[in-house]
């Protein structure tokens, strides 16, 4: 699910925003009158919507935006002529007054490109650690030296044992190294 905060500078407004929201099937993570609210709840959250005016009780729709963490995309609701004044700075833009069935079409689509990046993230190998990679250095010299193997034969045997004991190749390289004598 999409994580999703309203911040409007009245609380009612922001509770009926939810509301509706919640009706068609989101999830409202939060409800905020002020940016500083908005901000702390997104720090504890990866990625999500930030729904709110041009003006909260302490700053502005841009200000509010810097702040955020990298995963939040902003859907802001002001009046055609600010509305006019925000594009080309990604920055997804709806005008007041709010049809219902406008904003329900505009947070699937952002909520769909947030889930076609996690999708895209997952697909990417994780990155070792410096640490990691010389894990894996020391247990396949231990593997050349002691059962004179080349340094590709090595690998593949590091990557069979991972594979066949359901645990990731750092992990493998430590076991080898703690079986077979190294440090």
């Amino acid at each position: 699910m999409t994580n999703i905060i309203v911040v409007l500078p009245k609380l009612e407004d922001a509770k009926g925003l939810k509301n509706i929201l919640v009706r068609n099937g989101f999830q409202v993570t939060g409800v905020c009158t002020t940016g500083a609210q908005a901000i702390s709840q997104a720090d504890g959250l990866h990625d999500g919507i930030v729904i709110c005016s041009y003006k909260m009780m302490d700053m502005v729709y841009d200000q509010l935006h810097e702040c955020l963490p990298g995963g939040f995309e902003m859907l802001l609701l002001a009046s055609q002529r600010l509305v006019n004044e925000c594009y080309g700075n990604d920055i997804v833009c709806l005008s007041m007054p709010l049809k219902v069935n406008d904003l329900i079409d505009t947070v699937n689509m952002i909520t769909e490109g947030i889930e076609r990046r996690r999708r895209r993230l997952r697909k990417q190998p994780r990155a070792r650690t410096a640490g990691q990679e010389a894990v894996i250095k020391e247990a396949k010299e231990l593997l050349m030296a002691r059962n004179h193997m080349t340094e590709e034969e090595a690998h593949r045997y590091l990557q069979r044992c991972s594979m066949d004991s359901g645990t990731n190749v750092v992990e493998t390289a430590q076991m080898v190294l703690s079986l077979m004598g190294g440090p």
